[in-house]
């Protein structure tokens, strides 16, 4: 797998996930620009890379504005002199249930995650396209957009809209070579140690290094670098003819979410009262209704 070509842009890649994906690419040759709000911490991640022979530069701002995206667009073209990946990784939680949820708490969360998504994709088209040699669109996106998840109204919608996205520029951009998807990783990281259900496991790693295999497999859950590869494949040569997909990625488990499709249908004719709705619900609907949130096996939900 040789990026020694690329030139990629990594959000929130101060640590964690980001941290993980950013490495990987320099690791296959790709010069990276990282990016953190934290100085000491943006320097830190580009210090361990630059030490194992990769290249790196460190762009400190928040990811949302489009100040920010320009500046790490710029940073890439004016340090290694193109822009080939953009990597929308940068996050913040701000978890409460609905009715404590205040307006900071969802405008927040959406500001980094949507907004600084597109953000930062647009910017990257737009030299994409200048450069007129396609490019690769990485957005990450989080199994609560797809699934829903309790006390996550920001985040689960925010994640669900970047996936969104992602299928709508697939569209726009195919004819420009510019492929578009979305990977939806779940990692041990500072985010998800606050997931109660993961709790009892991640220390468990921190004690013993390792998560059980239930985790692993059918959970699908790691460490960020067990995400990474898929990462470094998605901005390869290799997966030019892959766009408008949402992966599902942890620990021992790769997978492809499925596109919203209808799967339930009834018709009559001049449309539908709510009495005819009430009669066609029970033959045609019930037995066809979606769950929601997470499934976890058994074993996990009874620790």
């Amino acid at each position: 797998m040789d990026l020694s070509n690329k030139v990629a842009v990594v959000t929130g890649s101060g640590q964690g996930l980001g941290l993980a994906y950013a490495t990987e690419l320099a690791r296959h040759g790709a010069a990276v620009v990282i990016n953190d709000v934290d100085r000491a911490t943006a320097d830190a991640a580009v210090a361990t890379i630059t030490a194992a022979g990769g290249r790196a530069v460190a762009v400190v701002a928040p990811v949302g504005p489009t100040e920010t995206a320009r500046k790490l667009v710029a940073a890439a073209v004016e340090h290694f002199g193109r822009l080939d990946v953009m990597v929308t990784n940068a996050g913040i939680l701000r978890d409460k249930v609905l009715w404590k949820m205040t307006d900071d708490d969802f405008d927040a969360v959406i500001d980094v995650h949507l907004r600084g998504t597109f953000t930062c994709v647009r910017e990257a088209v737009l030299r994409f396209r200048e450069q007129g040699e396609g490019g690769r669109i990485i957005a990450i996106g989080s199994p609560a957009g797809q699934r829903g998840n309790f006390g996550q109204t920001n985040y689960a919608g925010a994640k669900a809209a970047v996936v969104g996205m992602v299928r709508t520029w697939a569209m726009e951009l195919q004819r420009a070579g510019i492929t578009a998807n979305a990977v939806c990783p779940v990692a041990v990281t500072a985010m998800t140690e606050t997931v109660p259900i993961f709790a009892p496991y991640i220390e468990q790693m921190k004690q013993t290094g390792e998560l059980p295999a239930v985790i692993r497999r059918e959970v699908g859950m790691g460490t960020p670098e067990d995400v990474a590869g898929l990462i470094a494949f998605l901005a390869s040569d290799d997966a030019a003819a892959i766009t408008g997909q949402a992966f599902s990625v942890g620990g021992d488990r790769l997978a492809l979410w499925s596109h919203p499709q209808l799967t339930a249908t009834a018709f009559h004719d001049g449309g539908f009262s709510a009495d005819d709705v009430a009669a066609q619900w029970p033959i045609v609907f019930t037995d066809r209704v979606e769950s929601v949130g997470e499934e976890f096996p058994e074993e996990v939900l009874a620790k």
